[in-house]
């Protein structure tokens, strides 16, 4: 990409030397506490919520206890809806630890960029067409979904939303929270950068998944996640890689699902990359997909003359 791509890491000094000097090592220990303590509060609450809902529909999946329960429409929107709680840890840990407004995590400006948060969302919707080509071409078990046209299109508006709320909590914890508060004390990009997207990547871990995929999927996301963050570099706003990583998840929860758990509102299913019995071949293939398709997203937002290109923020 050389001389090409922007990367100028001025708004990325703004962004992180915003940080007060509260920010200390403990401080960003306690706040990551609570808002892990938040999340899951939240996620017991509305997975009971969610159950109970479940239960006097009378929808079929019960059976299957939790798992059965979360692979249903009122399950999926149950999972998306638990990550409400990092947005309430996040605003408590800023609020009350650091002495900040929950706005310093969105960028220079304080406000979520609308127009790079539009232009992340339209290039990993591009790629995202494009890997799905080389992935129907590498295995092309692509089946309907269970679902209707109608029923789909009523539920365009509320997944969306969830998605959103789903996507932009991990993206002001681990591409805002965490990487601003360790870019204030720490100046290697291996410590706030690097670190973050380990944690993110190995989150994401499958126990039903294969070895091979496990890593195919972990090299997948840990690229996607290391574009977030050089977003976030880019501009010194979390809104392109809020944008870039919502696409990403609607277009597996909407349109083509690749995972079991998460395909009640998918219009097709393909091969679940968890546990389709996929050979070592195959694995290293879908990674690749994965590198280019990452790389592809890249070029779009921060080549000179992407009509895609992210802006900095300058607050």
């Amino acid at each position: 990409m050389g001389s090409d791509v922007a990367l100028d890491g001025t708004a990325f000094e703004r962004y992180r030397r915003s940080a007060s000097e509260r920010t200390t090592l403990p401080r960003l220990i306690a706040g990551l506490l609570v808002i892990v303590l938040a999340w899951m509060l939240a996620t017991v609450a509305v997975i009971a919520l969610g159950m109970l809902v479940h239960a006097w529909l009378g929808s079929e999946g019960a059976d299957g206890g939790m798992a059965g329960f979360l692979s249903t429409p009122v399950g999926v929107l149950t999972a998306l809806g638990s990550f409400s709680g990092i947005w309430i840890g996040a605003w408590i840990a800023m609020r009350f630890i650091h002495r900040e407004p929950l706005s310093a995590l969105f960028g220079n400006s304080r406000r979520i960029s609308r127009a790079d948060f539009a232009k992340g969302f339209c290039a990993v919707a591009l790629t995202s067409l494009f890997s799905e080509i080389l992935l129907y071409a590498l295995d092309p078990q692509v089946t309907r979904g269970s679902i209707g046209i109608v029923p789909w299109l009523l539920a365009l508006v509320p997944v969306a939303l969830l998605a959103l709320l789903q996507t932009s909590s991990e993206e002001l914890l681990f591409r805002g929270y965490l990487v601003r508060a360790l870019a204030r004390r720490f100046s290697s990009p291996l410590v706030w950068a690097v670190l973050p997207v380990l944690v993110f990547a190995v989150l994401h871990w499958s126990p039903s998944a294969s070895p091979a995929m496990n890593v195919a999927g972990l090299i997948t996301i840990g690229v996607f996640a290391g574009l977030l963050v050089v977003l976030v570099y880019a501009t010194g706003n979390i809104g392109a890689a809020m944008g870039a990583h919502l696409a990403n998840n609607l277009f597996g929860f909407l349109l083509i699902s690749h995972q079991q758990a998460y395909n009640a509102f998918a219009l097709f299913e393909a091969r679940p990359l968890e546990g389709g019995n996929w050979g070592g071949a195959e694995a290293f293939c879908i990674g690749a997909i994965g590198a280019v398709s990452t790389l592809l997203t890249a070029l779009l937002l921060l080549h000179r003359r992407s009509p895609l290109r992210v802006c900095a923020d300058a607050g």
